[in-house]
């Protein structure tokens, strides 16, 4: 069972909605999404809360991730009943946010090695994956909030490594091994020029019956002290593709096959070809979604829901 209507906290036996918030490694899944016989993100989770609930439960997100895609501070909801919830605090001296978020935890990293034993992988490669998702927090929600619509935005992080003495294997998990110096000011004069309100068809692909205006909040390039070149995104939600397909794009004028103002240029055109290029998934990490204070929790989610759809 899947409650819709807007949760609202009540002892008397109405739905709770829980958050929860997370972090996962994104190099063993397909991806978030459910996708029938594949191991995503969103059904190891599910799977893990149906073994606690003895129910379907349906988790609602606040940025999906591409396979390959790593998440910092990625945040969920689910509603349950308070009988429910209760439920799990038996036999133990915990809250019952405390209780769950343990008993989550360790169901999830059991839960992760069946589907990954039955698709071949050996034992050895099957423990390395265990803690692939970490629950660091679960809370009950205040009355009205989405994760995914009450979001005021998004950021991401993409790390590059375009200096040969940057390469360092322990970190090639997560950066991008650019074979040429990157020019740091011209990706930044690009990624200024597409910043605001704007349709970033050309930059995404579409869902349908989907918008592709977006407000790109922030999208700069920084030189770390360690020599990485590091990208920040930020926006009030993106489209599919929308931050690889940019970094992509910045990567172009980096290595001087594209003018800075190319990136506003397609920007413009409005039109999704083969000049648009994804850039690798492995380095993207989204870091942190950013909700209002609890009075605007509701209003923020209307408003948003009714641009969304």
């Amino acid at each position: 069972m899947t409650i819709e209507r807007p949760a609202v906290p009540n002892p008397d036996g109405g739905p709770l909605r829980v958050r929860l918030d997370l972090s996962y490694d994104g190099a063993p899944f397909a991806g978030w999404a459910t996708q029938p016989g594949l191991v995503t993100v969103q059904g190891t989770l599910e799977t893990g809360l149906a073994v606690l609930f003895r129910r379907p439960v349906r988790v609602t997100v606040a940025g999906r991730t591409d396979a390959g895609v790593h998440a910092r501070g990625q945040v969920v909801h689910f509603d349950a009943t308070a009988g429910e919830w209760a439920a799990l605090a038996r036999s133990t001296d915990l809250p019952p946010a405390e209780a769950f978020r343990r008993r989550l935890r360790g169901v999830l990293n059991r839960e992760l090695t069946v589907p990954l034993k039955e698709a071949g992988l050996s034992r050895r490669a099957v423990e390395a994956m265990a803690g692939a998702i970490e629950v660091h927090r679960a809370s009950l929600a205040p009355e009205g909030f989405d994760a995914r619509f009450s979001a005021l935005w998004r950021r991401y992080s993409y790390r590059i490594a375009d200096r040969q003495q940057d390469w360092d294997p322990l970190q090639r998990s997560i950066t991008l091994w650019h074979k040429t110096e990157l020019d740091e000011a011209a990706m930044n004069e690009a990624a200024s020029g597409v910043l605001g309100v704007q349709d970033f068809l050309s930059f995404c692909k579409p869902r349908e019956r989907a918008t592709t205006i977006r407000e790109l909040q922030e999208f700069t390039f920084t030189r770390a002290p360690d020599g990485i070149l590091e990208a920040r995104l930020k926006a009030d939600a993106f489209c599919h593709n929308m931050v690889r397909s940019l970094i992509g794009g910045a990567l172009l004028v980096g290595t001087g096959e594209r003018r800075p103002g190319w990136l506003a240029e397609r920007m413009f055109a409005r039109v999704r070809d083969s000049k648009s290029k994804l850039a690798p998934p492995h380095p993207l990490v989204l870091e942190e979604v950013k909700y209002p204070e609890e009075a605007e929790l509701r209003a923020r989610a209307e408003t948003t829901r009714a641009l969304r759809e």
